[in-house]
């Protein structure tokens, strides 16, 4: 599914990323786990293609091909899913419209008849309903007037609609409550299967008891510097990054 070899990227002279190796095999959830400034964001975001990030060193072989030679909507339409630490507010641009575009183009990619309104609306609202959100979601703008969790959940809802191979969230569980938390966790939960795989970065050891991941790795000093079972993030949650940062 998705191999990472040898991965270097930087922001301006900063150097960020300096070695990330990494393979999240077909159906597989693996957590990243790590310090502030450690990378995980940056990581995410060479993966998705935003821009500012210059990688100088590796590559990221998603199903057969390096996305990093990819443009940002080359690599979503393949399969790529990116959930933000924090969602952007779209103003003047309704969330149903967002969606409907959305999930057309990819099913344009995908070879797929496009969906009228009547079809998508019908898909939305009971996508929209499993996440616990209200219908006036679909009428509102996007993430506009929003809560965090709400932004959350939205995320998701896009998630569930678009059906990612490959979705990767940023600290998704970042300002919510435990029954946001466990609402999106079921949102993540619900696509498992093998051909769905994930990449959960998170700070705290909470998200994971409801998104059991089959793997835990630690980037610290812009690399992966240790891997294990779920049972690492407890040992992680209990005494901290210092020793590994140390190493």
């Amino acid at each position: 599914m998705l191999e990472i070899k040898n991965l270097h990227a930087r922001i301006g002279e900063k150097e960020i990323l300096r070695g990330v190796n990494l393979v999240v095999p077909d159906g597989e959830i693996h957590a990243i786990m790590g310090p502030n400034g450690a990378g995980k964001s940056t990581l995410s975001y060479v993966l998705s293609g935003r821009d500012g990030y210059e990688v100088t060193e590796g590559e990221a072989i998603y199903n057969g091909q390096n996305v990093l030679e990819m443009e940002p909507e080359v690599r979503a339409a393949a399969g790529i899913f990116l959930a933000f630490q924090y969602p952007v507010e779209l103003t003047g641009v309704g969330n149903a419209n967002f969606l409907r575009t959305a999930l057309n183009a990819i099913r344009r990619k995908r070879g797929e008849a496009e969906l009228d309104a009547v079809a998508f609306l019908k898909l939305a609202r009971a996508a929209a309903k499993t996440l616990q959100m209200k219908e006036d979601f679909l009428k509102r703008n996007v993430n506009v007037g929003f809560s965090g969790g709400e932004k959350k959940r939205n995320e998701m809802l896009q998630m569930a609609l678009l059906q990612p191979g490959l979705a990767i969230l940023d600290e998704t569980d970042s300002g919510l409550d435990i029954d946001a938390l466990k609402i999106v966790a079921e949102g993540v939960n619900a696509l498992r299967s093998p051909k769905f795989s994930a990449l959960v970065i998170t700070h705290y050891q909470r998200l994971l008891d409801h998104i059991v991941p089959d793997v835990v790795h630690v980037l610290a000093g812009g690399r992966i510097v240790r891997s294990g079972s779920k049972e690492l993030a407890l040992e992680l949650e209990a005494h901290g990054y210092a020793g590994l940062e140390a190493a």
